[in-house]
């Protein structure tokens, strides 16, 4: 199976079940897989590097304030 592209994108972290939600300065969102601890990260704005898997899911590798 093909490899998605990788991306590096910074946002604004937001809550949104299971998947949650970075929304972009220009105004698109991706819903991202985290495996590891973000909570802390919600509402703040958040550096994501990972690949994108599906039309709007990215499968995060790195997470981080910005």
């Amino acid at each position: 199976m093909p490899r998605g592209s990788e991306h590096d994108l910074t946002g604004i972290l937001l809550e949104n079940g299971f998947y949650p939600i970075l929304r972009m300065p220009g105004g698109g969102e991706w819903r991202l897989d985290i495996t590891k601890r973000h909570e802390h990260l919600f509402g703040t704005r958040v550096r994501v590097v990972g690949v994108r898997d599906g039309f709007d899911l990215l499968a995060v590798q790195k997470i981080e304030p910005a």
